[in-house]
């Protein structure tokens, strides 16, 4: 078997045995790009990158809009060794400032008629973006830029998640992770070029990851979903059938809404022979209908992991049996052959619950830049010191049961899974703390039947104030998936013996104060 020590290599290996295949397909207009018409863009966006000055090591940061030149900037990217980031265009410019300050993007790719934040980026210094819509090819017999000699070791993108302090924290992955990922997928899916997968997940967003990397590494088609056709949930549906999609993958809030909705019925997807979600719990009622509708000719797959370990480090496929309990989450089951694990107790007399800690070759590289926070939760192994052994504390509780699989039982912090995003509350409360008519506040996360939940946050304002102004105002700061459900505003916040708010009492108090 040949070597595959990056994913150029595995691409062009990919490229070479499906040439003919079609990578990207788009139901909607139904125009195709085969696996050679991409690598040849790729060629192309390698070779103005390459013009521009972009060398291995440095950061593009790119507004991508799911088109084939945009996924081919990602390649061309991974082709040069350097580190990719998509930026999310619907951020608050106040947050994607801290983005682009913490990465240093030595250019800006975008894919849009329009660059969101053009302005504003300008005013930092980045007056010649790359416009993919406008971009020319190198005039002349240039030669194409060097092969990268890149080890598995390099990094290949930045995926930037929910940071406590208010700055947001840059995971890095590498070439590596993703080779594992891509195996794994493969092997446990059975993804291979016959496929016809799902891209209905924000490409910002990590579940997008496996989206990309599942379907393109394997000679498989992809078929990117634009944010309007999922918000429209029969038009997506039909989309989906129209494409004869294979598999399936999405947060659980998607499908629950297509429930919901009744835009999906047991007549839809006739194609699909695996529906994978992850992100967040799904409410067991609601998986119970889906199960019904699908589990006679399709694979339900629930998939766990962290951003900071390559998107996904286990799946289950859910079964009768997992119905007996409606009550409880479905199972993580065990992990994948190419992680291992430590269950850290809370209490020593209960070893087989605590915060699960990560190892093996899907471990991401650190948080970009940021050696500090790095340091808090890429550490070694705590159950010996005799060698390096370096993994991630996740800050996921779980507990596993007699089988040996992992069950998911909450967060050892703040940090919540809210409509399939990660999000740490406490940026959240800083992004409040910047509103000068906020004295103090808290955020909690407020459980609802059925796995559900929604953000409430509790305020003490220096003056009068509405709390829909306050909505407003900290909606310009946060991205839409991280704005409270409601506001309430207090004359003070409860303490507790120490001085420290009292969330606990806030808790307490919701039922008396909210309708």
């Amino acid at each position: 078997m040949a070597l595959v020590s990056n994913l150029d290599i595995a691409f062009r290996q990919v490229v070479r045995q499906h040439e003919a295949r079609i990578a990207l397909y788009y139901p909607a207009t139904s125009a195709k790009v085969t696996y050679g018409e991409l690598s040849r863009l790729v060629d192309h966006i390698a070779e103005v990158l390459w013009a521009k000055g972009l060398r291995r090591g440095q950061v593009a940061a790119m507004f991508h809009d799911k088109s084939p030149a945009a996924f081919a900037a990602m390649l061309a990217c991974l082709r040069l060794g350097i580190i990719y980031t998509n930026l999310d265009p619907d951020s608050p410019w106040e947050r994607l400032v801290k983005i682009v300050g913490n990465c240093k993007p030595s250019v800006i790719v975008n894919a849009f008629d329009v660059m969101p934040f053009d302005d504003n980026l300008a005013a930092l210094g980045y007056q010649d973006a790359l416009h993919l819509r406008q971009m020319q090819v190198p005039a002349g017999n240039e030669s194409p830029p060097p092969f990268a000699l890149l080890s598995g070791g390099a990094p290949a993108y930045i995926m930037f998640t929910s940071g406590s302090t208010g700055i947001p924290k840059g995971a890095v992955m590498s070439h590596a992770n993703l080779l594992w990922l891509i195996q794994w997928a493969q092997d446990r899916f059975g993804i291979g070029h016959d496929d016809v997968l799902t891209n209905v997940n924000p490409i910002y967003f990590d579940n997008s990851v496996f989206d990309f990397y599942s379907a393109i590494f394997s000679g498989a088609t992809l078929v990117p979903i634009s944010p309007e056709q999922v918000r429209d949930t029969r038009w997506l549906v039909r989309l989906i059938d129209q494409a004869c999609c294979t598999i399936w993958f999405s947060v659980p809030s998607l499908l629950v809404y297509l429930l919901t909705t009744r835009a999906l019925s047991d007549q839809n997807f006739p194609t699909i022979r695996k529906i994978i979600f992850g992100g967040e719990g799904f409410p067991k009622p609601k998986l119970k209908q889906l199960y019904d509708m699908f589990g006679a000719r399709a694979a339900l797959e629930n998939v766990y992991g962290p951003t900071e370990c390559t998107c996904i480090c286990s799946a289950l496929t859910v079964s009768a049996v997992d119905f007996e309990d409606m009550q409880s989450l479905a199972p993580l089951g065990l992990l994948a052959q190419n992680f291992d694990h430590e269950i850290l107790p809370l209490d020593a007399a209960s070893p087989g619950f605590g915060e699960l800690f990560l190892r093996g070759p899907q471990v991401g590289l650190g948080y970009y830049d940021d050696p500090e926070r790095t340091g808090k939760v890429f550490v070694q192994n705590p159950r010996h010191s005799v060698y390096a052994d370096v993994g991630y504390r996740t800050g996921d509780l779980v507990q596993k049961d007699s089988r040996g699989w992992l069950h998911f039982k909450g967060r050892a912090d703040f940090q919540i899974k809210h409509m399939g995003y990660r999000i740490e509350l406490e940026e959240i409360e800083a992004a409040l703390n910047t509103l000068p008519e906020v004295r103090e506040c808290a955020v909690i996360y407020q459980k609802l039947s059925g796995g559900l939940g929604q953000i409430l946050a509790f305020i003490a304002a220096t003056a009068l104030v509405s709390p829909q102004e306050v909505l407003i105002k900290l909606a310009a700061i946060v991205p839409p998936y991280m704005v409270p459900r409601q506001i309430v505003v207090l004359d003070l916040l409860p303490k507790n013996a120490n001085g420290k708010i009292d969330r606990i009492a806030l808790q307490e108090v919701i039922a008396s104060v909210l309708q």
